[in-house]
């Protein structure tokens, strides 16, 4: 039945997109084209400095205008809104028809993992400083104690691996780190090295490394439960020269704007400043060289190597990442030539095609290498960083064994929400129909 409502909502939803183009065929043109003017403004806004910057404002804020009086006339956007929404819904209810039976959440669905007993000296490290407080407000260490968790709080000048190692010389048999991914990454590193076990305890800011392990962010001092009869699979990890990754290492623009000192504080305000310098008309090209898809050299204005693969429907928040024991890198490299090529990539952006824009490139291996005439600019895990060139990046497979609380899902939103498409709409059709339907994941 959910799929033959999703089917029927898919075709309400392209009655209603043929009605709106329709009735609305010059409004909707005049949108397009005020969209694609003041992306371009836009482009020259934040790449250019005095007085072409603000001739550029002017005429994004005239674009502005423009797209809204289109949509405004005749209604146009009541008609959009309501294409829109169906297209959501049908989209969920297609998800949720394509998404095979399987086992609950919690043992980690989807991988290899299984309960096993809890570790006899279990130990936690705490970064009080990360995430704004947040161990320090949830009172994290007390609720370690109460478990029987030996734990430890970093002050400002203490070296998190020595302070890990010095745990693991003492007999402790599985590690734990509230933090950030920075932070998660050093002890996940020595976890490796010592082959114990390793627990994510998400008291950072955006915590992408637990989004992916599948573990709820909102649950800060139930994540601990993973120190007792919780669920242990292994994951992956990526190794940029001598430094280990949890989730990404991002070079060319975004390492540059991350690198900045007013970044933390000020992050709109930094961009603005930089980008004409990095950007802009006289912006010295980016010293990056990689080998493409192809395996022919090429240069890119952003790259981005993540430990697998992620899910990226959009730039922004770099999406998520539907398993972290693949085996493989993802590459993703980004070139922005012209205003045009912007435009396109803004676009694309906001209806959540962005590997569809021209300078795009997405693909998977299992070692890559940038070089550079000079020391290059990274950002790991978010910390930004100079290394030396040339980078040599690669995946580690199953290099790390993980606990995951077994009341936690134990799989990214990505592992568990079906990619519809249009080679989905068959299966959609014989799940109505109700002919037999093999591998419904999507």
């Amino acid at each position: 039945m959910v799929a033959l409502a999703a089917l029927v909502a898919y075709a309400i939803a392209f009655v209603v997109v043929g009605v709106v183009l329709y009735r609305n065929f010059v409004a909707l043109i005049s949108a397009w084209l005020g969209g694609v003017t003041m992306a371009v403004s836009v482009w020259w806004g934040v790449t250019r400095r005095g007085v072409r910057r603000i001739l550029a404002v002017a005429v994004a804020t005239g674009s502005l205008v423009l797209v809204t009086w289109a949509l405004l006339s005749h209604w146009t956007i009541v008609g959009l809104l309501v294409a829109v929404g169906t297209l959501a819904i049908a989209t969920g209810l297609a998800r949720t028809a394509l998404r095979a039976p399987g086992p609950t959440p919690g043992p980690a669905a989807g991988s290899d993992g299984q309960a096993l007993p809890p570790p006899r000296r279990p130990f936690l490290l705490i970064n009080p400083r990360s995430g704004g407080g947040k161990a320090e407000r949830a009172d994290l260490a007390g609720a370690a104690g109460r478990r029987g968790i030996a734990t430890m709080v970093l002050g400002p000048n203490d070296d998190l691996a020595d302070m890990a190692r010095a745990a693991i010389s003492r007999g402790a048999d599985a590690l734990g780190m509230a933090g950030g991914d920075g932070s998660q990454a050093v002890v996940a590193e020595v976890a490796m090295e010592h082959g114990v076990p390793f627990v994510c305890i998400p008291a950072g800011t955006r915590n992408h490394f637990a989004l992916d392990l599948g573990i709820d962010r909102d649950d800060l001092v139930g994540s601990l439960a993973a120190f007792e009869a919780g669920w242990e699979r292994r994951i992956d990890l990526g190794r940029v020269n001598d430094r280990t990754f949890v989730n990404n290492v991002s070079l060319g623009v975004y390492a540059m704007v991350v690198r900045s000192p007013d970044y933390r504080d000020d992050k709109l305000g930094t961009v603005a400043r930089m980008l004409p310098a990095l950007l802009g008309p006289d912006a010295e090209p980016f010293d990056l060289e990689f080998d493409g898809p192809t395996g022919s050299p090429e240069v890119a204005d952003l790259i981005l190597i993540s430990n697998n693969v992620y899910d990226l429907d959009r730039i922004a928040g770099f999406g998520t990442r539907a398993r972290l024991d693949a085996g493989v890198l993802g590459i993703v490299a980004v070139a922005v030539r012209s205003p045009a090529d912007l435009a396109e990539l803004v676009a694309l952006q906001t209806t959540g095609g962005v590997s569809r824009a021209r300078g795009w490139q997405q693909w998977t291996t299992t070692s890559s290498e940038v070089r550079s005439s000079r020391p290059i600019v990274a950002a790991v895990d978010g910390e930004a960083l100079e290394l030396a060139s040339p980078l040599r990046v690669a995946v580690l497979p199953s290099a790390l064994r993980v606990r995951i609380a077994a009341a936690h899902p134990g799989r990214s939103p990505a592992a568990a929400r079906p990619r519809v498409s249009v080679n989905s709409l068959a299966r959609l059709c014989n799940l109505a129909f109700g002919r037999r339907v093999e591998g419904v994941h999507g």
